[in-house]
């Protein structure tokens, strides 16, 4: 989009890369439908976790939080979507038009790194490409855990929609700042994560996949452990109705709603008690 700033938003990115460990790794893999970014650390023999950051302005780095205590049992790869904001470069118009051209995505990316079989975690919008993967391809995921994953169990409430709409139809910092500070109540966020989230405003990238929520027959068949982790304060949707929804159609679900959490604060919020849960759940029996 016009007015962008590419180096603005590259230099707020590499703030909050900067919060991670220091044997942090970027890599680049390739896919058909370009080059995507890999923020990488943890011991590299060590069994691999992909983490998808949740739309908007969210990216890779916004694992920052829960990265250090992740990288201490898993190599962990935190990936930028193709055609969202951050640092993968789509090739020429390609980018994924379809829940399929996702799979193929995130398979080319899972074979780049060597993944053939790896947990996978997602926030948000990356939590539903993470449970879209998961029931076309169960085979290659060991453990799924899911923050405050948007329409997979319950959809969005009015109120949120229409709150966010200035934003999506001429998305600016301040109008980005405006409606963080609505959906986290006020909340303090870092000023850093924040700052990047402003910068993404107007981004150039491609109208994101979208879709109906999953089949309740797909998600009773799914036959994999599954944690779910739903904010108490968000105001995305009705948290208990997404922890209900859940349970009453995935087949080895844990769920907990966390207190005093908004769904776009989750990822860097109680950060030792989240890390706690995910850790606990990955290398549980």
């Amino acid at each position: 989009m016009a007015g962008h700033d590419g180096e603005a938003f590259r230099v707020a990115y590499e703030k909050v890369l900067a919060k991670w460990p220091s044997e942090r790794e970027a890599l680049t893999v390739a896919t058909p439908f370009g080059d995507t970014r890999v923020n990488s650390c943890g011991p590299r023999d060590a069994p691999p976790l992909v983490l998808l950051p949740g739309g908007g302005g969210e990216t890779s780095v916004s694992w920052y939080a829960q990265v250090a205590e992740l990288a201490r049992i898993r190599r962990v790869h935190a990936v930028d979507v193709i055609g969202a904001p951050g640092l993968s470069v789509q090739a020429g118009d390609r980018h994924p038009r379809a829940v399929a051209d996702l799979t193929v995505w995130l398979d080319a990316v899972l074979d780049g790194l060597g993944a053939a079989r790896t947990d996978l975690g997602g926030h948000s919008y990356g939590g539903w490409i993470a449970l879209q993967h998961a029931l076309r391809d169960p085979a290659r995921i060991r453990r799924l855990f899911l923050l405050d994953p948007t329409q997979c169990f319950a959809g969005y409430k009015a109120a949120y929609l229409c709150h966010a709409l200035p934003m999506l139809l001429r998305p600016t910092p301040r109008r980005v700042r405006a409606f963080l500070e609505w959906e986290t109540g006020g909340a303090p966020l870092d000023p850093d994560w924040l700052a990047l989230q402003e910068a993404a405003a107007g981004f150039p990238a491609a109208k994101p996949v979208t879709g109906p929520r999953p089949a309740p027959d797909a998600l009773r068949s799914l036959d994999l452990r599954v944690l779910l982790l739903v904010a108490a304060n968000s105001r995305t949707h009705d948290p208990r109705e997404v922890a209900a929804g859940a349970r009453a159609l995935l087949p080895h679900v844990e769920t907990a709603v966390l207190p005093d959490v908004s769904h776009h604060a989750l990822p860097q919020a109680a950060p030792a008690t989240l890390a706690r849960r995910l850790t606990g759940f990955l290398t549980g029996p």
